[in-house]
């Protein structure tokens, strides 16, 4: 195991630690992820003040009312990676999913980042395979719901998730081991 994956007790808590930790994602994407999808005119990537103005409302809103459950992956103290499932869907409104698997067997994988400085050493798939399995054991199905133009999308597929719906700029994947579709 690369560090320990633990759960947030109070998410919004770490607002401010979450913040920086996605901004460097931004930064070294390019921009690419978090995709602010929603802004017209995305903040540069090297514009913290300006991602912090769009992308921190948009972040207490998730952390409060959208994620179930929000785990964090450290190492030396410091955020290494995250991942968030919501799998309660009743009384929140999460526009860019599909009505039609809003049920009771439904996992969304959210919220899936690694520190730049420690991509490429397996975090991403350990906080993944976390992922898959947390939602098993709570009798859902993992979905995730990307952009098909992300580096991301091909690592999903890689990992065993299949493409079930294209919708607006979104698509939808279901994990399907062994390459059963959905």
């Amino acid at each position: 195991m690369k560090g320990e994956i633990l759960r947030a007790g109070r998410p919004v808590e770490l607002k401010d630690e979450l913040l920086m930790f996605a901004f460097g994602v931004y930064r070294d994407t390019g921009g690419a992820y978090p995709a602010l999808e929603w802004v017209e005119e995305k903040p540069s990537p090297d514009d913290f003040e300006g991602f912090k103005r769009v992308y921190e409302p948009f972040l207490e809103f998730r952390l409060k009312d959208e994620f179930d459950e929000l785990y964090i992956l450290r190492e030396n103290g410091k955020i290494t990676g995250t991942v968030a499932l919501i799998y309660t869907f009743q009384g929140k409104d999460i526009p860019w999913v599909p009505e039609d698997i809003k049920n009771g067997r439904t996992g969304l994988i959210e919220f899936l980042m690694v520190d730049p400085e420690h991509q490429g050493r397996g975090y991403g798939s350990e906080l993944l395979n976390f992922a898959v399995r947390r939602l098993g054991k709570l009798g859902r199905d993992a979905y995730i719901v990307t952009f098909p133009e992300l580096e991301a999308y091909h690592y999903y597929i890689r990992r065993g998730f299949v493409e079930v719906e294209r919708y607006g700029d979104f698509v939808l994947l279901r994990f399907a081991p062994n390459g059963l579709r959905a």
